[in-house]
């Protein structure tokens, strides 16, 4: 990290937790870019497919509450 970057983490953890929240979603927006929409094209197919196969299966998928005993079974 340079000296620059190193000096502004020093004030910016000096600021209030929505401050850096704040600040650290700015920074993550500003790194949006060609790798970022690659990312999103490919969810996006994702859901799709996942969307078709339940479509195409009449799948009427499962509650929370069934899924999540289901889990807490198998981790026993």
């Amino acid at each position: 990290m340079t000296e620059q970057a190193n000096d502004v983490l020093i004030t910016a953890l000096q600021l209030s937790v929505s401050e850096r929240a704040e600040l650290a979603a700015e920074l993550l927006a500003s790194l949006d870019g060609e790798a970022e929409s690659d990312v999103e094209a490919a969810w996006t197919a994702e859901i799709e497919r996942r969307a078709r196969r339940v479509l195409a299966e009449g799948s009427r998928g499962r509650r929370w509450e069934e899924v999540r005993d289901d889990l807490r079974r198998q981790l026993r």
